[in-house]
């Protein structure tokens, strides 16, 4: 049932309903209630498999690393992923206002790839005063989140060479950016 939701989440559904599960699934509405209490455990659930699929996608570049490889490899990295989620990322940003379970795994997405950028880009960040460091951080964050993603893909209509090449000229430009 979990696998049936992504599916038709992928194909553009991104409300489907319990009855489009159940069919897509091969199953009775019944079952899909036998497993999940209601529609927000299902998505839940889908969530969870979501992060499984992708598996483990730390860069194991080691912050000492050139400053152009390691934006390569984080640019490489997080684009595949973002790209890979978009559908089920979209769905989800549906249903975060009105589901916990998903709010809280929406906020723990965005958590790992702050901190993904920020372990990778350390030295960068520490060569900055302190007063300039969280909002640093921040901008990078949000230059490599979906949102931003999503704007380069589906909103400028980038392809994904160019919304990777646009990523990658704008966190450059910020850890280069003048003190």
């Amino acid at each position: 049932m979990v696998e049936a939701l992504l599916t038709l989440i992928e194909e553009g559904d991104l409300r489907p309903t319990a009855q489009r599960v159940a069919e897509q699934a091969r199953v009775s509405l019944r079952s899909v209630f036998q497993h999940f209490r209601d529609l927000e455990s299902l998505f839940a659930a889908a969530a969870d498999r979501q992060v499984e699929r992708l598996g483990p996608a730390p860069l194991d570049l080691p912050p000492d690393a050139p400053l152009e490889e390691r934006l390569d490899a984080f640019v490489a990295g997080r684009s595949r992923i973002l790209e890979q989620i978009s559908p089920v990322r979209r769905a989800a940003r549906l249903q975060e206002p009105f589901s916990e379970e998903i709010a809280q795994r929406l906020r723990w997405s965005r958590n790992a790839f702050r901190t993904e950028a920020e372990r990778l880009f350390a030295p960068e960040l520490a060569l900055r005063p302190e007063s300039e460091r969280r909002g640093l951080l921040a901008a990078l964050a949000t230059a490599s989140d979906w949102n931003a993603w999503e704007a380069l893909r589906q909103h400028n209509e980038l392809s994904v060479q160019e919304a990777r090449r646009a990523m990658r000229r704008t966190m450059h430009a910020l850890l280069r950016e003048e003190r």
